[in-house]
């Protein structure tokens, strides 16, 4: 990736780096409160995320990056006003030579109504073609099928944690910054597995990254702008322990599950589940400020259900994950084990999805509709289990999607009218 022209993503973290550090800048000047530390704390997930950018794909602008990555943390560690300010002002200065940088990049030239190649109408309908295109494959980028389910368990859990409305501006904030951070870690996912989505058949083959479509830079630069915009908007608009959860869960996705554990154990969706299991923590500490044994139950019942759920699909999947090398369950232990790690772990779902009641924190009609979805999952992971079929595995992950977004549902519903 090294060597691309920086993109708009990169750019308009530049300038969310260079002014929230004018702004801390200009904060402390006056006074080194509360409102100074904040403003600094915030410039850090931008700056970082500049700083990865350009390590990793645009190293002409990583010396000043780096130095003002140094410059800030040196800032950071001297109190002493005089030495404090200094750091940051010249902190400040290096990131105005990284924007400046960016900036200065050769930019694509726009198609002239007198191209030859491409001449009047025709080239202004190809260039508003291309732009649709381009935001399409931006937002495909963020997986939008698993975000809205994401979206669904963080949601009741906010709900579930305020014991009703969270409030609008909670609410509308917390679910904006929670879709960031899970579509940021989307798109670093698709820069990740880029070698062997084109292994893996047409669905993974005709991702934007895969095909072409987006530049791996691109779309690393999107993925931690989305990831850094999340934090700040968190932090600042709901609280730091809800912008940490969202940050934990994206670089637990990206790093412990897409760079380490998928390609190395086929345990590696029961481990990275935890990722996928964090947006309930999130809503549940948007709504409270603290996370309790309440939603660590929430957390638990979706990193139990993530494994029968994905297993289902790998059984599906199962030729294609073997031409990438990707050790999934059925690859390495055959169908007719993962149809019996199915049921256990189903079964195990269903007593985990009872804890929130045994715990106290659920009623009756939470109960009644945790036992009728669980009852429905076990006999279709049963009759997967008798005959593993690619209709049989479909159906039950189909089920297993609508199964949690009802479940997450009668959280909320419960926590309302009880």
């Amino acid at each position: 990736m090294s060597g691309a022209t920086p993109g708009p993503w990169l750019r308009l973290t530049a300038l969310l780096a260079a002014g929230g550090t004018l702004l801390a800048v200009v904060s402390g000047a006056a006074h080194i409160g509360t409102t100074h530390r904040l403003l600094a704390a915030l410039v850090a997930p931008p700056l970082a995320a500049l700083v990865a950018s350009a390590w990793l794909a645009h190293r002409r602008l990583a010396p000043a990056a780096l130095a003002a990555s140094a410059l800030f943390a040196a800032a950071a560690a001297l109190p002493e006003r005089g030495v404090h300010a200094g750091f940051a002002a010249a902190a400040l200065a290096a990131l105005a030579v990284v924007a400046v940088q960016a900036f200065r990049a050769e930019r694509v030239r726009p198609v002239a109504d007198g191209d030859k190649r491409l001449p009047g109408a025709r080239g202004l309908a190809a260039g508003a073609s291309s732009l649709q295109r381009t935001w399409r494959d931006y937002v495909t980028l963020t997986k939008p099928r698993i975000m809205s389910l994401l979206l669904v368990t963080g949601f009741a859990g906010m709900v579930a944690g305020a014991r009703g409305w969270p409030g609008t501006g909670t609410a509308a904030a917390g679910m904006l910054g929670l879709a960031l951070a899970c579509g940021g870690a989307s798109a670093l996912n698709h820069v990740l597995d880029r070698d062997i989505d084109p292994l893996m058949g047409p669905r993974t083959k005709a991702r934007p990254v895969a095909s072409g479509r987006v530049a791996p830079s691109r779309a690393l630069e999107f993925g931690l702008a989305l990831s850094a915009f999340s934090f700040v908007l968190l932090a600042s608009a709901v609280n730091v322990l809800t912008a940490v959860l969202a940050l934990v869960g994206n670089l637990f996705y990206v790093l412990v599950y897409t760079r380490w554990l998928k390609r190395s154990t086929s345990q590696n969706i029961v481990i990275g589940g935890a990722a996928g299991a964090v947006p309930p923590l999130v809503g549940w500490a948007a709504a409270t400020g603290h996370v309790g044994i309440a939603a660590l139950l929430l957390f638990a019942i979706v990193f139990v259900w993530t494994p029968p759920h994905f297993w289902a699909l790998a059984l599906l999947l199962e030729e294609n994950y073997r031409a990438a090398g990707v050790p999934m369950l059925p690859v390495v232990k055959g169908r007719r084990e993962t149809g019996r790690q199915i049921v256990l772990y189903s079964l195990g779902l269903v007593a985990v999805t009872l804890l929130p009641w045994a715990w106290g924190g659920a009623g009756p009609l939470y109960v009644a509709c945790a036992l009728a979805l669980g009852a429905a999952f076990l006999w279709l992971a049963e009759r997967l289990r008798r005959d593993t079929t690619p209709r049989r595995a479909l159906l039950l992950f189909h089920y297993s999607l609508l199964y949690l977004a009802l479940l997450f549902a009668a959280v909320a519903v419960d926590a309302v009218v009880g």
